[in-house]
């Protein structure tokens, strides 16, 4: 029998640890899932995680630069992302939201991922969430 490779829970030293029991993201083998990201700041000792700003631009470049950072600690990049869910709370973002995601993007050698967008509620102030699939190697 062939041993399975470990999960492996990731939690950027930039991210506050997560309000449940789940991670920021799992590594099992040559596969990362990110957990959805939101547009938070930086973790701040002693301080709540909190928006980074109003907009959507200010929240989408941040929860993709959160994306990021959990790729980085999981040794992955944006590169070897396979899948990305992007979660809108107005339909009326869409096309706002694809400006800012293409800036983004534009030195990425080939498009980023598949992509799927979904309509949710989120909490009080999010207006974007993010998750992302990386397969490694």
């Amino acid at each position: 029998m062939t041993e399975q490779p470990q999960k492996t829970a990731i939690t950027p030293a930039t991210h506050t640890a997560p309000p449940a029991k789940f991670s920021h993201g799992v590594k099992k083998g040559n596969i990362l899932q990110v957990a959805g990201q939101v547009g938070f700041g930086p973790a701040v000792p002693g301080q709540a995680p909190a928006p980074v700003g109003p907009s959507l631009r200010e929240q989408t470049l941040q929860t993709l630069r959160n994306v990021q950072s959990v790729l980085e600690a999981g040794e992955a990049s944006y590169e070897d992302v396979v899948m990305i869910r992007v979660y809108l709370t107005d339909t009326g973002h869409f096309a706002e939201f694809n400006e800012i995601y293409n800036e983004f993007f534009a030195d990425l050698k080939e498009v980023p991922a598949a992509r799927t967008t979904i309509y949710v509620g989120l909490p009080a102030g999010l207006l974007v969430e993010i998750d992302a699939l990386a397969v490694t190697g």
